[in-house]
């Protein structure tokens, strides 16, 4: 699943993005809540994983807007605030679940699982298909106008984060924080070097390119010409 993360304990977020993509998610990570509902509102996921206390906006307040802008994206609410009445209120003001910290990843992981399956059938979850492009999430295969295309774990989770962005800028620092885990620029052109391996692997017997460099931007993976 592609999940926003939305946590300003460096800690808690690192602990849990750690988990989540060692069981196979994708994190984009943010620390504030403005930015975190500017990011919900401008891309698609899956789920929200959203802190109850939060600089610039709170979780809340960026939970009541979501649901007041017909976002209904499942959020799961982490919080230190653990008494009824505040579980009450954040479920009334339309989080899907609650989690108390400190808490097990082996019972957030559930959760997350639990609310994946209600936001889109097995189905959807199980491939991605951009024009003649057919990623395989379960086998981890890659087929394009049928040809098997092998590709490294690394290039599999560049295309993976590309295709669920299809038609969509991906920025260096988003493939950095989804593909490689910095939450910081280290001044490194890794994402350039494997860019370049990819785009050989998935454009180089084809007629038509798939794989978009937008100059001073990022990348994009288009449906169309």
């Amino acid at each position: 699943m592609q999940i926003l993360l939305v946590e300003d304990d460096e800690r808690v977020a690192t602990y849990v993005a750690k988990g989540l993509r060692e069981s196979g998610h994708l994190v984009h990570h943010l620390r504030d809540g403005r930015n975190g509902l500017l990011q919900a509102m401008t891309e698609d996921y899956e789920l929200i994983i959203l802190d109850r206390m939060l600089p610039q906006l709170d979780g809340m307040a960026v939970l009541k807007a979501l649901r007041a802008a017909g976002n209904d994206t499942p959020v799961l609410i982490l919080t230190a605030l653990g008494d009824v009445d505040e579980r009450v209120l954040g479920l009334e003001s339309g989080a899907d679940d609650y989690l108390s910290k400190p808490f097990a990843m082996t019972e957030l992981l559930a959760r997350v699982n639990v609310l994946g399956r209600r936001s889109r059938p097995p189905a959807e979850e199980s491939h991605i298909t951009v024009a003649d492009l057919e990623i395989n999430l379960l086998s981890r295969s890659v087929r394009r106008a049928g040809q098997r295309i092998d590709l490294t774990p690394r290039e599999f989770r560049l295309l993976e984060v590309l295709a669920r962005s299809a038609d969509r800028v991906v920025t260096r620092s988003m493939l950095l924080e989804r593909v490689w885990e910095y939450s910081f620029d280290p001044q490194t052109n890794i994402v350039d070097q494997f860019m370049s391996k990819l785009r050989q692997k998935i454009d180089r017997d084809f007629d038509r390119p798939l794989i978009h460099t937008v100059r001073g931007a990022g990348y994009v993976l288009r449906r169309t010409p």
